[in-house]
């Protein structure tokens, strides 16, 4: 759905972005990360038409996007990490004057409105004026605006920035709604851990260069030399977890922090089957045994400094 070649970008001699290239897939919800200054925003401009580059190419649905600017802009909706709103005009009507420049007939625009604001959950806004809503509210409305034609393509930089944790977690849920609804969607934010809840592929940028880009748990398993176990159970059971656990050939290290015991493990999939095995028919009373979730903050720095997990 995007393609990335080799985009280079230079200000003067400051070189933004070079020699990026990626690919995004129809369906995904793919994660820019990176500290300021690592061109995600450069990256999102080119791809919204907005910024020629120094060099590189890129496609979007198909559409060369420095040759073909009309048809990848109604192709894509683009949400800025900074945007305005227009003051004097209602929710409904914001959203008509979009959709009218996107040359929505005006026989459908109503319906498409009406979608939207259900969608966003904007309904009870409709006809409030757009300078009186919260900063959430405009956030969806944002993002209702970049909606209005359609577009296959997303492009949101830092969406969530600003927002309050009950905000954030309703962007989340309608960024996962869209993917079900068939769009394709390109993010970045400054709160890691968000990424990794909705994202299904990553891409680490700093200082312009791509560190790694994937399926993060493919990324995560080249560089970590292995898992974390979590393991909780009903009453004691520290001298058998000792005993089998902390013996364990695949275990580097073996502690007890706030009721989880938290196992360093190097096996596969079947050797945790068989340790958690072990600890039923010795009569543990395992509760939870699971693999950590990935620490997404963890990953970048540990990325970015060349280090492994």
């Amino acid at each position: 759905m995007i393609e990335i070649r080799q985009f280079t970008k230079l200000y003067d001699q400051f070189e933004a972005v070079h020699g990026l290239s990626l690919d995004i897939e129809q369906g995904d919800i793919f994660g820019i990360i990176g500290p300021n200054g690592a061109g995600k925003t450069t990256t999102f401009r080119f791809l919204a038409t907005l910024l020629l580059p120094t060099s590189g190419r890129a496609t979007l649905a198909g559409f060369d996007v420095v040759r073909q600017v009309r048809e990848v802009r109604r192709s894509m909706g683009y949400m800025p990490d900074s945007y305005g709103v227009y003051y004097g005009m209602r929710v409904w009507e914001f959203l008509d004057f979009f959709a009218a420049s996107y040359g929505v007939p005006r026989a459908k625009r109503r319906r498409v409105i009406d979608d939207l604001l259900q969608l966003l959950d904007l309904g009870h806004k409709r006809d409030d004026a757009v300078q009186a809503l919260s900063r959430g509210m405009r956030q969806r409305l944002c993002l209702a605006k970049t909606l209005v034609h359609d577009p296959p393509v997303l492009i949101l930089d830092e969406p969530a920035s600003g927002l309050d944790p009950r905000a954030r977690i309703e962007i989340k849920e309608l960024l996962k709604e869209l993917r079900r609804l068939g769009k394709t969607i390109l993010i970045s934010s400054h709160i890691l851990q968000e990424l990794a809840d909705v994202c299904t592929k990553v891409a680490f940028l700093e200082r312009g260069r791509l560190l790694a880009a994937g399926d993060l748990d493919v990324i995560l398993a080249q560089i970590r030399r292995h898992h974390i176990l979590e393991i909780r159970v009903v009453g004691d059971g520290a001298k058998i977890i000792e005993e089998i656990v902390g013996a364990h050939p695949s275990v580097l290290n073996l502690r007890h922090d706030e009721g989880v015991w938290v196992v360093d493990f190097t096996g596969g999939d079947e050797e945790q089957a068989r340790l958690l095995g072990e600890l039923v028919a010795r009569g543990v009373a395992v509760r939870e045994f699971h693999q950590r979730r990935v620490n997404l903050e963890e990953a970048f720095i540990k990325i970015t400094k060349g280090e492994v997990i």
